[in-house]
């Protein structure tokens, strides 16, 4: 991977859902909202997607590289994120700062998302989001998040997590925010779907 690491990608990936597809989105359409598809990830309603390490839209594709802002002038439209207030994280990128990515890098980072979109569909029956905030992928089922992350600050590499919106007891819960679980544990669809079951009961019973 030389020096382009795993979190520089997703990073970069995080900024480009940003930049190039919520916040213009949002300004056009007013929504935020990110869906999976095959390959990566697009707006519900903007014509442009991430597909691999290429953005796409309606007229042209071209590979994720330089800055974001010149890639949004090649498709026709201006690098922005959603507006402030509208949520408290996000990546603060600035549009100029120039960015690489790594394609085996990108490659699990879509993987990932594939497996968690296939298994929060079978779970709640409904399409997942994909959030810009933090880059998450997930539904809420009774007060409760079920999603899947390709890492953050504090966890680095792709995970599971049950989020529920009241703080739970007992040793399921061993994060912060609810439970989470390394990819490691729950690579597979069948894996995410007992861990997602289990939280589900869990957070019924630990209330």
């Amino acid at each position: 991977m030389d020096d382009i690491t795993y979190e520089d990608t997703r990073f970069a990936l995080h900024v480009a859902a940003e930049l190039l597809i919520a916040g213009p989105q949002y300004r056009r359409f007013g929504s935020i909202r990110m869906h999976i598809v095959l390959g990566g990830f697009a707006g519900i309603t903007w014509p442009v997607s991430v597909m691999g390490t290429d953005l796409v839209w309606p007229r042209g594709r071209t590979r994720l590289h330089g800055t974001y802002g010149d890639l949004a002038s090649t498709a026709g439209f201006a690098a922005a994120a959603p507006p402030e207030g509208l949520y408290s994280d996000g990546t603060r990128m600035d549009p100029d700062e120039p960015f690489s990515l790594d394609d085996d890098a990108a490659t699990t980072v879509h993987d990932w998302f594939a497996v968690g979109d296939t298994a929060l569909r079978r779970f709640a029956e409904e399409q997942p989001v994909l959030w810009p905030e933090h880059f998450d992928l997930s539904v809420a089922v009774d007060d409760v998040n079920y999603g899947v992350s390709p890492g953050d600050w504090d966890n680095p590499q792709p995970y599971a997590y049950v989020g529920p919106w009241t703080r739970r007891e007992g040793e399921f819960w061993n994060a912060s925010f609810g439970a989470m679980r390394p990819r490691g544990e729950v690579a597979t669809v069948e894996g995410l779907l007992a861990f997602f079951r289990e939280g589900r009961a869990r957070a019924a019973q630990d209330n």
